[in-house]
């Protein structure tokens, strides 16, 4: 058996965590060792139920499996433990610490004023580019995460998981909101500036990559419009993922103005019409 597509990639933020509801946390704790709150750990449970409705609900095939894919960090090994509950053994294929779907590094011990002032630097020159001092950028960010694709599909291309491909397979990646942003980004082929305006995952909130009709992978089989407004997707990129939703896989939409539309401004129709490079010729001779 070769090349297994999963039926949905699932992409969730971990719970609440103490830096979430009190930066200091931050200051006397390393990023990695912040753990959830007594709320967060609700969160997770909730999100749990939430999640197996999702993969076993209506449409599943009887014998579907599971695989997750968790950041290091203690919120998100903690929030994929809670979800956990919901699964009995015989559903959850393995489970994979991923280092390249961590949060984005801040730095070590951060001084919450320091932050502050580097925080407010941010937002003047430009979340995707903007490196924090000693840690990274969403750039950098976008690097790892690409490198994390390929393993991806290598486990899809090998089928690592040995899977019977008559069963419905699910790929949840427990990780972080900066991370998932950068990871539908990657995957969506979006821009810059439209990674700038995407709003950011809430605790415990999760976004559904389903396979469509076609064999392409799209949020809007799942999600409705309102949804992916909220997220912060423009309506042109709402259109992309409705078309993604039927397309076969492989194609190209046409439509989409980031493919070509947005970097050139007056291409013409087709060779017949007026040739540029001539006319540009002929006014230089005149």
């Amino acid at each position: 058996m070769k090349g297994v597509l999963p039926k949905r990639i699932i992409l969730m933020r971990h719970g609440e965590s103490h830096g979430n509801r009190d930066t200091a946390a931050y200051t006397t704790t390393p990023d990695h060792s912040i753990h959830l709150t007594a709320q967060g750990v609700a969160q997770a449970r909730q999100a749990g139920v939430r999640l197996r409705r999702v993969i076993g609900g209506d449409g599943c095939s009887p014998d579907w499996r599971v695989q997750f894919y968790v950041s290091p960090y203690a919120r998100t090994r903690s929030t994929l433990r809670e979800v956990g509950r919901c699964f009995s053994k015989k559903r959850i294929i393995g489970v994979r610490e991923e280092s390249r779907i961590r949060e984005q590094d801040f730095g070590n011990f951060q001084v919450e004023e320091r932050m502050t002032v580097i925080k407010e630097a941010r937002e003047r020159f430009g979340r995707f580019f903007y490196r924090f001092p000693e840690g990274e950028s969403a750039a950098d960010v976008f690097d790892r995460v690409s490198s994390f694709f390929e393993s991806l599909w290598r486990d899809i291309d090998m089928n690592r998981l040995r899977h019977d491909p008559s069963n419905d397979l699910n790929f949840v990646i427990v990780s972080h909101g900066l991370t998932s942003r950068i990871f539908l980004m990657k995957w969506f082929k979006w821009t810059v500036e439209q990674f700038e305006v995407l709003n950011n995952f809430g605790n415990c909130e999760f976004r559904v990559m389903e396979l469509g009709s076609g064999g392409e992978y799209s949020l809007a089989v799942h999600h409705t419009e309102e949804e992916m407004l909220e997220w912060g997707l423009s309506p042109e990129m709402i259109a992309d993922q409705k078309w993604r939703a039927t397309a076969c896989r492989g194609d190209w939409n046409d439509q989409c103005p980031w493919y070509l539309g947005e970097f050139f401004d007056h291409l013409t129709d087709s060779d017949d019409d007026d040739d540029p490079v001539e006319n540009e010729d002929q006014g230089v001779r005149k």
